[in-house]
Order: structure tokens, then sequence, then C-alpha cells
């Protein structure tokens, strides 16, 4: 094993960055290989645009003839680009996408054959569905499952394949995928939020959610990687002790990116462009070796669409670049790890950002009724909001000193907080023609002038309001951003629709006006909202003190965070807003709670393998040779032997003690995670692995760390991080 780091490492070295040349303009590769709207126009008939557009804007079905017309178009286009497949493009419940290729061929008899692609063929398609998970909708041996075009993203190619993206269902209709429950949260919201919006423009028809996610991710040598076991079977290391030099000095923040990295990203950037990702920003992130890509913003269904194909195509060209890419949250102990922060806002018809305030009294009146309807989304929502984001890998993330903690809370900034506490003294009931005036002008209208330029931003916030949007900063790198954006989207919407309500009473039952009755209930909302608006620190034990007295939610690990997800209250709200099933939401939740056992589990049997295998006898040899120097040293002094051998017998009995922990704690871990396999509830299964054999992978890890500083760096057999993280 050690032959096989020192092997790497020397071949690392001779990894020479890839010339990339960019010979066109970013503006005319961008959607080169998508089926959009000037592709559309060039290649339908106008019957056929005209459907597909209805379908897109507003969600009209489109029928059979029009559908062989679609097809026709889209294999014309696609054989003009040398494709030769078609697929129907996924996101099942593994957290990765999902594809099945077919050829555009099919026999005519006589030894002929023709490129064939049909209406049916493009609408639908049954997978075998038997591997995917299901939380219990279907039995494994009914294997049916239905992909279902969805005409609002459209499609692209990638390699030689067409790839249609598609919704995934069960024989019986369920869900199956992250893309259904999705669409039907942005088709909830988009009709809460347009309802409210009448309020102040008549002339609004359709509210869009608009998301615009940050991936952050980690390149490391393939080479490298390769050498590492639990890279390859878990995305993170295992084991390892810290660099000396890690992230201290904060010189690899936004500093110079190395050319071999930069050349990946060129690469990387050329295929969004062909692919119509419109990716805008790259720089290094905090931690060596870590950077940041992100995109200009998009709606919201084709950004979850956009960021889950970018995450394949990462790790295709970074392996050309001869880098695997780490989208683990946490995969190095001691430095910062990875999130994907969703950066979500509303926006209407007309060309209104709803989050961004505007230059009259009105419009801000409209912004800070989706600001603080939001907020108060998020108050009464708040462990669902957790639950969205809760994976065994994001746990190891939320809470440590980078990330915000698991504790969802809002920050807004000083200026936003002083114009709510000024909107909490509006007087209840009617307002005076003085009073509405002076308000209006010295707390709505003043809000241009401070917004933009006062409201920073809290790195330590999971839920945080940065000028025209809300930063949901507690995404994980490897998430599907369609889980947290669907519960975002239900909860918003739901409030407004409760929102509108109670304005609708005031203004029917109370004789207050539109403007009144709004005043008023915004009030309240920011009464009732004050606990989850933290502008401080979010580390450590004093927020979690405040925000138990708060009666906030700190749900630390995946298994008390999923719990939200079936409660009766979260699934009342999905089957009110049409959004999720009770089914539905019971399988999610035996998906994820199933996923993390399953991960908990790999990473234990990893780790004992490593600790065992690889640790324990390298350190048994290392042990032999000192040993040996010992039985020298008496040889040639004698009696003085203990005095000129005292450190050598120290070294050996540290290196004993260090082995006995390792193998005490990996047959601990070993009967704990037998013990747990054997409770067949899901919830107490989860909570086992979690609570009695996950605590004891840091007690082998101490012991491990330990070791890689007492032995001899010649033989240790893992790629230490400061090669893995200093290699470039």
């Amino acid at each position: 094993m050690s032959t096989l780091r020192f092997h790497a490492i020397k071949e690392s070295f001779t990894n020479k960055p890839i010339l990339v040349e960019e010979k066109e303009r970013r503006s005319d590769l961008f959607g080169k290989n998508v089926f959009n709207e000037n592709t559309m126009r060039q290649y339908f008939t106008k019957d056929a645009f005209v459907g597909v557009m209805n379908a897109i804007q507003f969600g009209k079905k489109i029928d059979r003839n029009i559908a062989d017309q679609v097809s026709s178009s889209m294999k014309d286009w696609a054989l003009s680009k040398g494709v030769t497949h078609y697929t129907h493009w996924f996101q099942p419940l593994t957290g990765t996408t999902a594809e099945k290729h077919d050829a555009f061929f099919e026999t005519i008899g006589n030894g002929m054959a023709i490129e064939k692609f049909g209406g049916s063929q493009l609408v639908q398609q049954e997978p075998d569905a038997s591997s995917f998970p299901s939380g219990g909708i279907r039995n494994t041996f009914e294997a049916r499952g239905y992909t279902a075009w969805d005409p609002t993203s459209p499609a692209f190619i990638y390699g030689t394949t067409l790839c249609i993206p598609t919704i995934f269902v069960a024989y019986t209709g369920e869900a199956l995928d992250y893309k259904t429950p999705l669409l039907r949260a942005l088709n909830a919201v988009d009709n809460a939020a347009t309802d409210v919006c009448k309020y102040f423009d008549k002339n609004v028809k359709k509210v869009t959610s608009s998301l615009g996610w940050e991936q952050e991710y980690f390149l490391i040598d393939k080479l490298l990687a390769a050498s590492r076991p639990d890279i390859t079977l878990t995305g993170r290391t295992l084991l390892g002790h810290s660099s000396a030099k890690g992230q201290q000095l904060d010189d690899h923040y936004f500093g110079s990116i190395p050319n071999r990295a930069l050349n990946f990203m060129r690469e990387l950037e050329t295929e969004c462009m062909l692919l119509g990702i419109p990716v805008k920003t790259r720089h290094n992130e905090v931690a060596p070796n870590q950077f940041e890509l992100a995109p200009i913003f998009e709606e919201a269904n084709l950004a979850v669409d956009h960021n889950s194909l970018l995450m394949d195509i990462m790790g295709r060209v970074a392996s050309r670049h001869n880098f695997k890419v780490l989208l683990h949250e946490k995969p190095f102990a001691g430095i910062n790890g990875s999130g994907k922060h969703n950066n979500w806002s509303l926006s209407t018809d007309t060309g209104v950002n709803l989050l961004s305030p505007g230059k009259t009294p009105m419009s801000n009146l409209q912004f800070l009724t989706f600001f603080i309807n939001t907020i108060k989304a998020v108050r009464e929502n708040e462990e669902l909001l957790r639950a969205s984001i809760a994976s065994a890998s994001n746990d190891h993330r939320l809470g440590a000193n980078e990330a915000p903690p698991a504790i969802m809370s809002v920050f807004i900034g000083e200026q936003l907080t002083k114009v709510l506490e000024e909107l909490e003294g509006v007087t209840k009931g009617k307002l005076s023609p003085e009073e509405k005036t002076e308000l209006k002008l010295n707390v709505v209208g003043k809000i241009p002038d401070v917004l933009l330029d006062n409201t920073d931003r809290n790195r330590t916030s999971p839920f945080a309001f940065t000028g025209n949007k809300f930063e949901f900063r507690a995404v994980g790198s490897l998430a599907n951003c369609g889980n947290p954006m669907t519960v975002l989207n239900t909860i918003v919407a739901k409030q407004l629709i409760d929102f509108k309500k109670e304005v609708d009473l005031l203004i029917d039952k109370k004789g207050l006006k539109k403007d009144e009755a709004v005043f008023n209930v915004l009030r309240e909302y920011i009464k009732s909202t004050k606990a989850i608006l933290f502008e401080g620190n979010g580390y450590g034990k004093a927020w979690e003190d405040e925000a138990k007295k708060r009666g906030l939610s700190n749900n630390k690990t995946t298994p008390e965070a999923l719990k939200a997800k079936i409660s009766k209250k979260s699934i009342a709200l999905f089957e009110d807003m049409n959004v999720m099933s009770k089914i539905e939401s019971q399988a999610r939740y035996e998906i994820e709670m199933e996923a993390y056992i399953m991960h908990i589990q790999i990473e234990g049997r990893v780790l004992g393998d490593i600790a065992r295998n690889h640790i324990v006898p390298t350190a048994v040899k290392y042990q032999n040779i000192l040993i040996e120097n010992v039985k020298g040293l008496k040889e040639i002094f004698e009696a003085k032997y203990k005095t000129v051998s005292q450190e050598q017998i120290i070294l050996i009995e540290e290196i004993s003690g260090h082995i006995e922990g390792i193998n005490a704690n990996v047959t601990k871990m070993t009967d704990a995670r037998r013990k747990a396999n054997t409770i067949e509830d899901l919830e107490q299964k989860a909570l086992a692995y979690c609570n009695n054999v996950k605590p004891l992978f840091d007690d082998i890890r101490r012991h491990c760390d330990k070791l890689e500083l007492l032995v001899d760096d010649e033989i240790w057999p893992l790629t230490k991080y400061r090669e893995l993280l200093f290699t470039r």
C-alpha cells in the first residue's frame, strides 16, 4: 500500500495542465446543444410551437398530434448533430440522475432500417423501477414505473445522446423522484403569490420562483484519490491527521487559481455553455484545493435540472484533467466543508422581483408583504426546513465552525430590523390619514435608500436575506436542490394563502382599506416571528441556549431532523397544497432514513477495513523495526541499553496502546452495527447507527491519526492530508 502511495505522488507530479482552447465567445456557445425556444422556432411547425409554449407557460396539455410533430423535429435536430440515441433523463430518489439509452433505430423488414422517434416515445417510457428507492410504495418485484416528459425543461444533447428531462412516477401514480413534487410546489407558489400580487398590480398573471445555486467542491489529483480506499468508497477521508498548514493563513481564498484547476474550469464552463447552464462565477474557496462555481439565476425547476446535470458533468470533465471532484460536505476534517447555497426569490411576469424594493411606497409595501411572509413561513416550519437538508454527509458540516448551525434562523440585517420594529408599532385597526401618510413615507418609502447597501451577510445564518433574495446557506454540496426548493416554495405558498385570507377578512368584515388590512396583518406577523430572527454569531453553546429559550428546534442529526417530514402538520401541509400525498411523504421519510443507515454502515465497514488491514499491520511493522533497534542497542550497550533505548521503548508502548485502541473500538463498532441491524423499526435502527455506531468512528480515527505521527513516513500506507490538499 505504501508503494501505491508514493507511486501516486510521483505520478501526480507529472500531470501537467491540459490546454483548453476557447475559440468561440461564451454567448455564441450558449445553448448550442439545447432544444430551446430558438431551436424550436427553427424546427417546429406553428401549431407545434404554440402547443409547447402553452405547456411551458400555462401548463396546458400537449395533444398526441403535437407530440408526434415535436418528436419528429427533435429527432431531425439531434441527428443533424450526430446523435445516435435518446434517453429519458430523470432524478430518482438516489440523489443522482438516471438514464436508459435507446437508439433512433428500427428495422422495417427486408434487411432495411430507419431512424425513428415517435410522440409516444417522447412523452412516456417505462423503465425498470425495481431497484430505485420507493419507500414501500411498491414491492421490489413490481418493476413498473413511468417517466413522463417535462416540457418546461428543454431537451439537450450530451455526447451522442438526446436527453429528455422527465418526471418519474410509480405505476400507481406516486412520485418517485425530486422533480414531480417540485413542479407541484412551484405551481402552488405561483397561484398563491399571483393572488397576493393582485393587491398591488392587477396585471400580474404569473409568479415564477427563481433559484441561483452556488456549488462548492474540492479538486483532488485522481491518482492520489485512488490511493485512498475511503475517498473511493465514501467520498470523504475517514481518517488522516491534519496538515501542519491548512487554511489558517487564508491564502487560498480568492487567490490565483492553479493552472490545472483553471483549465478544468475552462472546459467545464464550455460544456456548461453548450448545455445552456449559465455559469458565471468561479473562484478559490477557503480550504486548500476547494473551489466554487455559480450561475446566473434561473427558473427554479430548470436551475435544479442544471445543477443535477452539472454534478455529473463535473466528474467526467475532472477525470479528463486527472482530477477527482469531491462533492461530499466534509471530505476533510479540520478545514472548511462544502455547501450549495440556494439563493431564492419570486418574480412576476411583469418583470418585478418581489423580494427587491421599488421606488414607490406601494412597491415597497409589496416587497414587505413577501419579505415578511417568507420569514413567517420559515418561523412556522423551521423543523421541516431543517429536515429538507438533512443527510449523513451534511451532518458533518452543519454546526462546524465554517457552516450554519442545525438551528434554523433568519438574518435580515440591522436596517431591515429597524424597519420591522417601526412597522410593529402600527395602530391596530383603521389608520388616521396622517398616520398612513407618515407610515408610508417614513417607513416603507425609505427602504430603497438603505436596503441594498446596508444588508450585510452573515456566514453563520442558515437563511439570510441578501439584498433582493433569501440565501438558504444550509443546503449541502451533494444535495439535489429539488428537496429544499420543494419545501421552501410549499411553505411560502401556504403562508401567502393564509395571509390573503386574513387580509380579505379584515377588508370584508372590519371595513378596513386594503393598505390598512395589509399593515395590520404584517404587524402581527412581525410580532410572531421575532424568535426566528437572529443577527449574531451562530457558533457555539451561547446561541444554542438562546435558541432553546426562543423555542427553536436544534435537530443536530439526520434521524432527529427527518421526523419533521412525517409529522401531522407536515403531511397535512403537503396534502393541502397538492404537493405530496401522505404515502409520498412517508415514502420519502423511509428512503432518506434508509439512506442514512446505509451511509453509516458503509463508512463503518470501510473504516474497520482500513484500520485493521492497513493501519494496524503498518504500525506492527514499524514496531518490529523499533524492537530490532532495541535488541541491537542491547547487544552493543548491554546493561546500559535501557538508558539509550528509552525513547524507542516508550514509542513501542505507545504504538501498542494505539493498536489495542483500534482493535477494541473496531470490535465495539462491529458489534454495535450487528446489533443495530437486528432492529426492525426504521427510526430506532437509524438512531442506533447514529448514537451507537457512528461515535466509535471518532475513537478509531483518533488512534489511527496518532499512529500517523508516530510511524515512519516511508511506510505509512495512506496518502496524507498535506499531499491530498497541496498537490496542484
